[in-house]
């Protein structure tokens, strides 16, 4: 909302300076791909990769054995009261599956966001640095129209992997 609040006001000042605009250096940075394939993206993303593997496969192995309860007490002529005690323990199974989960999810979630934090401030860093370097009056995030030439998320990709 903000972006775009700005973007309106970008426009309609370039609209009215006229000549001032033509003056004006502009630039615009493609968030979504940097967060896709910048440097520190993709490591973050192996980062979270690797410290939810083990509750990914403890979660597969849960699902698994869920599974298999399932095809035993609907291939076997169990006796009543053995039937019952597995029909309790897959809902028990499928308890504890929801819950890992959840917590799973939840616990990614909070990881993601805080990795996102991080990339979010050395992106802004790394904008900055190129837009004083390169004496850019508006660099933008956010555009419902934008031309290949203004574009700098190439300068930004290579100034994050160099780092």
């Amino acid at each position: 909302m903000k972006a775009r609040f700005v973007s309106i006001l970008t426009v309609v000042w370039l609209t009215c300076s006229g000549f001032a605009a033509a003056e004006m250096k502009i630039g615009f940075v493609d968030t979504e791909r940097i967060l896709r394939e910048s440097a520190p993206a993709v490591r973050a993303a192996k980062r979270l990769e690797k410290e939810f593997d083990l509750r990914r496969q403890d979660l597969q192995k849960v699902s698994a054995q869920g599974k298999a309860l399932q095809q035993t007490l609907d291939k076997s002529q169990l006796p009543e009261a053995d039937r019952k005690a597995k029909e309790r323990e897959l809902v028990r199974l499928n308890q504890d599956f929801l819950r890992m989960q959840r917590e799973l999810n939840e616990d990614l979630n909070t990881r993601r966001n805080e990795e996102l934090a991080g990339l979010q401030e050395r992106v802004n860093n790394a904008i900055q640095q190129i837009a004083n370097g390169e004496k850019y009056d508006l660099v933008l995030q956010e555009a419902a129209f934008r031309t290949p030439k203004i574009d700098i998320t190439d300068k930004v990709l290579k100034l994050l992997s160099d780092k």
